[in-house]
């Protein structure tokens, strides 16, 4: 791997630390009892909590894909269209069977395309969900798969994308 790759995954593990960190960090409010940011006992929903799966912490176990540039790159325009079009379909798929929580792409055009965030408990499952690409079936995409702990309000995005959206992606 080399070393721009490596500072690359690097930085975005860094920042998605950092990220996690400041949505459920602790502060010391000159008290012997910590605190959550945000935190406020009337907010909790027990419903939603254990419909996300979230523990006491409102935080559940997740996989996260880091998609990385293959060895079989489409160069022919129209067939990289239609490969494109089945990954985004498959995308699809995975979010509309809510194994898939969060997908979207780097927009530097570097070796690290995009991620995906799964929402299931082994990196075992993820990568079963992984083969079902048909960009990683290609070839143009390879996936690094980790093991990753993370908010439980992630759970929400593909419903809230839904609200947001005015076009669909597949056209």
């Amino acid at each position: 791997m080399s070393k721009i790759n490596k500072v690359s995954k690097y930085l975005i593990c860094l920042t998605i630390l950092y990220l996690t960190l400041v949505s459920c960090s602790v502060r010391n409010n000159n008290s012997d009892k910590a605190k959550f940011v945000g935190f406020k006992p009337e907010a909790y929903n027990s419903e939603k909590a254990d419909k996300y799966g979230s523990d006491e912490f409102g935080m559940k176990k997740y996989v996260i894909a880091f998609l990385k540039s293959g060895p079989n790159r489409e160069t022919d325009p129209v067939k990289a269209k239609e490969l494109q079009k089945a990954h985004l379909m498959n995308i699809n798929k995975m979010a509309e069977s809510g194994k898939l929580v969060v997908a979207g792409p780097f927009l530097d055009n570097g070796d690290l395309r995009g991620i995906y965030i799964f929402n299931v408990e082994t990196v075992e499952e993820a990568q079963k969900l992984t083969e079902t690409d048909p960009a990683i079936i290609f070839g143009s995409l390879v996936m690094e798969l980790k093991p990753w702990y993370g908010s439980a309000a992630l759970m929400e995005v593909n419903e809230i994308h839904r609200t947001l959206s005015k076009s669909d992606i597949m056209k």
